[in-house]
């Protein structure tokens, strides 16, 4: 996968419908474990609320949950996870609360509200693009810094870590689509003197 959508902060948002309280909550999440202690925060947060319902979708294995917590079968989990995968973001949780305000919404009013809760949710989480990107590192000496730093975010790079010692060692993460222009332009700029190496490869917001 060399790309995907996420939530970039946990962020709640809440409404009220026929005097019921809902409030959305998302996380970005990696684990299941790291999705069922976020669930468990919420019910343990909210334990005098009537329902928590929750689900997460995962990456790592493509795992899909969702718990309608006491509502009607189909009528709270399973809108938010649609929700959830309709919006194509994954390594997410979201957790809807439901403080019941007496008046009974019926099937199909728990649907929309259980689709509002989880939209605002991931609205207010913000979804983000995450690509998979080459980590590199470059050393040059301090009258090239200036040109090579410059050089980096024109290719579409983002400079994460600058050192200065002897040398000035830049480390950056950059699109596997631009590294071949980046190296071509460094190589015109420094004559050839000065190559990247690539470290690694990880996931960021682009």
């Amino acid at each position: 996968m060399q790309q995907y959508k996420t939530v970039q902060r946990e962020a709640c948002d809440e409404f009220v419908e026929q005097r019921s309280r809902f409030i959305g909550y998302v996380r970005p999440v990696t684990t299941e474990e790291e999705a069922l202690a976020f669930v468990n925060e919420k019910k343990k947060q909210h334990w005098d609320a009537r329902h928590n319902v929750y689900a997460y979708v995962l990456r790592e294995g493509g795992i899909q949950r969702c718990s309608d917590d006491g509502e009607p079968h189909g009528t709270a989990g399973v809108p938010v996870l649609d929700v959830i995968l309709k919006s194509g973001v994954t390594d997410v949780a979201v957790v809807v609360t439901r403080y019941f305000g007496g008046i009974l919404l019926g099937a199909g009013g728990l649907v929309r509200a259980y689709t509002k809760g989880a939209g605002i949710a991931l609205e207010a989480g913000e979804i983000i693009l995450m690509k998979s990107c080459h980590i590199c590192q470059i050393s040059c000496d301090y009258n090239q810094y200036g040109r090579i730093s410059s050089l980096i975010p024109s290719c579409g790079g983002v400079v994460d870590d600058t050192g200065f010692a002897a040398d000035v060692t830049m480390t950056f993460h950059i699109p596997p689509e631009q590294y071949g222009t980046f190296t071509k332009q460094l190589a015109d700029l420094t004559c050839g003197s000065i190559t990247a190496e690539i470290l690694g490869e990880d996931y960021f917001s682009m």
